[in-house]
């Protein structure tokens, strides 16, 4: 997966929830002070990420994670290999 593609699913998840244009984020945009997401809206965006990329975000790391960027740069980090996520692939 690219940066592109993390970067976009998480702009489209972000505008459908939280009803915006995704031109108003971008990779620097802060979730709370800039779009004003409240704890259930990061919970849904933690569910995304989990359920699309195969990665776990613990409560610590979730607290951490303040920008789109920084929530991009969590899942390259953290994205299981190709293989692991679809074992039919293998």
């Amino acid at each position: 997966m690219t940066r592109d593609e993390v970067f976009e699913l998480i702009r489209s998840h972000l505008a459908d929830e939280l009803d915006l244009d995704p031109a108003r984020v971008e990779e620097g945009t802060r979730f709370k002070e800039d779009l004003a997401t409240d704890s259930l809206d990061l919970y849904t965006l933690v569910q995304e990420l989990e359920d699309s990329y195969g990665v776990r975000v613990s409560d610590e790391d979730a607290v951490r994670i303040l920008t789109v960027g920084q929530a991009v740069d969590f899942v390259l980090e953290r994205e299981p290999p190709a293989a692991d996520l679809d074992p039919a692939e293998s």
